[in-house]
């Protein structure tokens, strides 16, 4: 649990953004154009020389989608960050980065089910083999990481909750060589700062909790200049992920509230889910926080866990009775999710992580938004109830 100070000076970082802002606008403006003209034919010379770093096009270089990458990058403490169209787009681009045909990762297991999909089709076909490891078995994360090229994080993992102790994981990385990724979405710059505890390059889903408002598909990465600037020069002009201004404009609106919603989703979530651990119909909550303590380094909690029904329970009828909560994939923004995990493992034509290392049938997945704790809660029983009476 968070002791409610901030780990970070949060405002000043926003101040400072600000106060950079043309015209002084309170919101920064949108550049909303492809393309960027020259005023003379040798400054066109010199930017393409490089000689001077200013926009050319916008698929490689946007005022706006810069303004949001310098604040992310501010807030997780790394030297430079890339934007992206979507999770997928800066996890794929990163990873492809640092690994080459014959090349071997090792990563966590229960990682999330699309990079999962992506180190088993396209790594696989590049012959890029993949080790899954319990990221909670430092000993066994060890053992794999000799020969490694990448070592790929998450923590908490999703669906079942798995914290690691990422400190040592980026150590361990370190000592072999390897370069260690973190997909830091769950906790956010607000709960978890990957780059101080030795993590190379930090991934977010921004379409999370980093833009909050459901209404943003969007991908990021942050670390060294180096390590950035590999992935600058790689993969990011030619596989063409690029955030839009607009979509950028939208995280910077988010960003200016993320401390406020997170401690709203976590202090509902970790209220709901002590509620949850004390049914008798729940078998089982998976939630960092109820384990003895969080991992170093893991300040909060998100309002992202899972539960398991224990046998007898209609899982049909307590999804169709739910009110606030809707049926829905993602988890962020303002509104309150629920995911069966029946549902995930009928996704038998594309097998996930969620096969590969086993989730509940039984076991629902919940995104605890910011209706109110009350409200959510009596949803919540009025369902379980009707579950409980078919």
């Amino acid at each position: 649990m968070t002791n409610g100070a901030d780990p970070f000076d949060f405002a000043s970082l926003i101040v400072a953004h600000d106060e950079a802002n043309a015209f002084e606008a309170v919101v920064p403006p949108i550049v909303q154009t492809s393309l960027f003209t020259f005023g003379s034919y040798d400054e066109m010379v010199a930017a393409y020389r490089g000689e001077i770093v200013r926009p050319i096009y916008t698929r490689g270089l946007n005022p706006t989608v810069r303004a949001f990458e310098e604040m992310l990058a501010k807030l997780e403490g790394g030297e430079d960050a890339l934007g992206f169209a979507s999770g997928m787009a800066a996890i794929s681009s990163t990873v492809l980065s640092f690994v080459e045909p014959g090349d071997r990762i090792v990563a966590v297991r229960h990682c999330y089910p699309d990079a999962f999909r992506l180190f088993g089709t396209h790594l696989k076909r590049m012959k890029i083999e993949v080790t899954y490891v319990d990221g909670r078995d430092e000993e066994a994360v060890a053992k794999a990481l000799p020969g490694a090229k990448l070592l790929y994080l998450e923590s908490p993992t999703s669906w079942v909750m798995e914290a690691h102790d990422v400190g040592a994981l980026a150590a361990l990385a370190k000592r072999h060589g390897v370069v260690s990724v973190i997909d830091n979405s769950w906790a956010s710059p607000i709960f978890q700062r990957p780059l101080t505890l030795g993590v190379d390059l930090v991934l977010h889903s921004a379409s999370k909790y980093l833009g909050g408002h459901s209404d943003v598909v969007a991908g990021i990465v942050t670390g060294s200049k180096e390590l950035v600037g590999r992935i600058r020069a790689e993969a990011y002009p030619y596989l063409g992920g690029k955030l839009s201004p607009f979509d950028a404009w939208l995280l910077i609106r988010g960003l200016r509230t993320l401390p406020i919603r997170m401690k709203a989703h976590e202090a509902a979530g970790l209220e709901i889910a002590r509620r949850l651990q004390a049914l008798d119909v729940v078998e089982t909550v998976c939630h960092p926080a109820l384990a003895n303590r969080l991992p170093p380094g893991l300040n909060g909690t998100s309002g992202l866990f899972s539960f398991i029904f224990r046998e007898g329970v209609d899982i049909r009828a307590f999804a169709d009775r739910l009110k606030l909560f809707k049926l829905g994939v993602s988890w962020g923004g303002h509104e309150s999710l629920i995911v069966p995990g029946e549902v995930v493992l009928e996704q038998k034509a594309q097998p996930n992580s969620a096969h590969a290392f086993g989730i509940h049938a039984r076991s629902v997945r919940l995104h605890i938004g910011l209706e109110g704790t009350e409200a959510l809660w009596s949803d919540l029983e009025t369902a379980i109830s009707a579950a409980t009476e078919a």
